[in-house]
C-alpha cells in the first residue's frame, strides 16, 4: 500500500469537472464525479435532524445499492428550503444525468453553503450543461469548498489479487465541525470490486474512527455526507469479509478516510495548528475515543494551545468530564511528547523547549489511563482570533 499522486477521479474509470457558475462571486461552485459504468454505493450522513434537500435525496437513491455520480454545488446548502428544495435537488440529478444520457436514480446530490436560500436553479442549469468527461478533477476538488483554505484529497493504491487498486478520496470542511458527522462532504471513488453491502459496513466502521473523531467547534451542520462509489473496474475478484483481500482494502480507505479527517481539522475557520490527542489505557476503545474527542473539543484547550500555552490542567479537566471512567491517580499527560504530569503528580518541565513545540504547526497530546487496554485517537485545531472573525461575518 502506497500514497501516490492524484485526484478524485484517478480509479479507473471515473471522471470529475469543476466550473463557476455563479453560486459564488468568482470561485468555482459546481462539479460532479461520474463513473463510467454503475458502481457499488455507501454512505453515511449527518445526525441533525434538521437535515437538507439534497441529504433527504440522496439517502432515497441510496436504497438502491448502485449509483453512478454525484453532483455537488457549493455556496448554497439548499437546507430549510421546504418543498421546493426537494425539487431543485431532484432537478440536480435529473439534469446531470441527462448530459450522460443515463437515469437520475444513478445521481446522488450534495450541497454546502448558506442555510435558508433557494437555489438559483437558472445558474445550476446553466453550469451543470457545461460540465463535462474531460474536465479538471482539481476544479472538482475546490468546487465543494466554502470557507476551506485547501484541497483536501487522498490517494492510495495497492495490489489485490494481482490487480492494482486505487482508492481516492477529497472533502470539504473548515466550520460547524464536530461530527456524527458535521458540516463537511466527503466523496471516495474506487476502481475495487466489491459489494455495496459490505462497502457500507466497513464505511459505517471506519467512519467512527475517522471522521466522527474530528471537531472544529461542536457544531453538526444539516448538509455532512460521506459517500464511496466502487466500480470494480480494477477487475479484481469480488472482495468478501474477512479475507486477505478484505484486510488490505480495508487499510487503504481507512488510510484515504483518516487522510481527508486530519486534513479537515487543521484547515479549522482560522486555525494555525492541528491538535491530535491520543488516549490508551481506557476500559474500552469506544471511551479512548470519546476521551480524544472531549480534549480536542475544549475550547480551554484549543485556546491555550492557540497561545502555546502548556496548560495541562484544562486536559486533566476535559478527561475528568468527559463522562468515562478514570482514576485521577493513575492518569499521565504528554504534551508535544513532554511528560507534564504522571501517575497523577504534575512534573517539571523545560519552559523554553516546550514553547518552541507548542509553535509548531501540530501538536500532539497523550494520555495514558491505566484503566485497560483501550485505545483511541482525535483530531482537532486550536481556536484562534480568525475562528470568531469568520463567522460573525460568514452571512455577509
Amino acid at each position: 500500500m502506497k500514497e501516490i499522486e492524484g485526484t478524485i477521479a484517478t480509479p479507473k474509470g471515473f471522471f470529475a469537472d469543476g466550473l463557476h457558475c455563479g453560486l459564488k462571486k468568482e470561485k468555482v461552485d459546481l462539479g460532479w464525479i461520474v463513473s463510467e459504468v454503475p458502481a457499488s454505493a455507501a454512505a453515511v450522513f449527518t445526525t441533525n435532524q434538521v437535515q437538507a434537500a439534497p441529504i433527504l435525496v440522496t439517502k432515497e437513491k441510496m436504497q438502491a445499492g448502485t449509483l453512478q455520480g454525484v453532483i455537488v454545488n457549493a455556496g448554497n446548502a439548499n437546507a430549510c428550503t421546504g418543498e421546493q428544495g426537494l425539487k431543485d435537488a431532484q432537478e440536480m440529478a435529473e439534469l446531470a444525468a441527462a448530459q450522460l444520457h443515463t437515469s437520475p436514480e444513478a445521481f446522488a446530490v450534495a450541497s454546502t453553503g448558506i442555510i435558508g436560500k433557494s437555489l438559483p436553479m437558472e445558474k445550476i442549469t446553466a453550469g451543470i450543461q457545461q460540465l463535462n468527461r474531460q474536465g479538471d478533477a482539481h476544479r472538482f476538488q475546490r468546487a465543494i469548498l466554502t470557507t476551506d483554505l485547501t484541497e483536501k484529497s487522498s490517494v492510495i493504491q495497492s495490489t489485490i489479487a494481482d490487480k492494482t487498486v486505487t482508492v481516492a478520496g477529497c472533502a470539504k470542511g473548515s466550520g460547524m465541525i464536530h461530527p456524527n458527522m458535521a458540516t463537511m462532504l466527503a466523496f471516495v471513488t474506487t476502481d475495487a470490486a466489491i459489494s455495496s453491502a459490505l462497502l457500507q459496513t466497513l464505511l459505517k466502521e471506519l467512519t467512527d474512527v475517522t471522521f466522527n473523531q474530528i471537531t472544529v467547534d461542536g457544531d453538526t451542520s444539516t448538509n455532512d455526507m460521506v459517500l464511496v462509489l466502487a466500480n470494480g473496474l480494477a477487475k479484481n475478484p469480488t472482495i468478501e469479509a474477512d479475507t486477505p483481500a478484505y484486510q488490505e482494502f480495508k487499510g487503504m480507505l481507512k488510510a484515504v478516510l483518516t487522510a481527508l479527517a486530519k486534513a479537515i481539522a487543521k484547515d479549522g475557520e482560522g486555525a494555525s495548528k492541528l491538535i491530535e490527542a491520543h488516549t490508551s489505557g481506557a476500559v474500552t476503545d469506544e471511551a479512548a475515543r470519546m476521551i480524544s474527542k472531549t480534549i480536542v473539543g475544549s475550547p480551554l484547550v484549543k485556546t491555550a494551545l492557540f497561545g502555546k500555552d502548556p496548560n495541562w490542567g484544562r486536559i486533566l479537566c476535559a478527561v475528568g468530564y468527559s463522562g468515562q471512567p478514570i482514576d485521577p491517580a493513575t492518569v499521565s499527560i504528554a504534551l508535544a511528547d513532554i511528560p507534564v504530569f504522571v501517575q497523577g503528580i504534575p512534573v517539571a518541565f523545560d519552559e523554553t523547549i516546550m514553547q518552541e513545540q507548542l509553535a509548531e504547526s501540530e501538536v500532539k497530546v497523550a494520555v495514558e489511563l491505566k484503566e485497560g487496554a483501550g485505545v483511541g485517537t482525535a483530531w482537532g485545531c486550536d481556536l484562534t482570533y480568525d475562528y470568531v472573525k469568520i463567522n460573525a461575518l460568514y452571512h455577509t
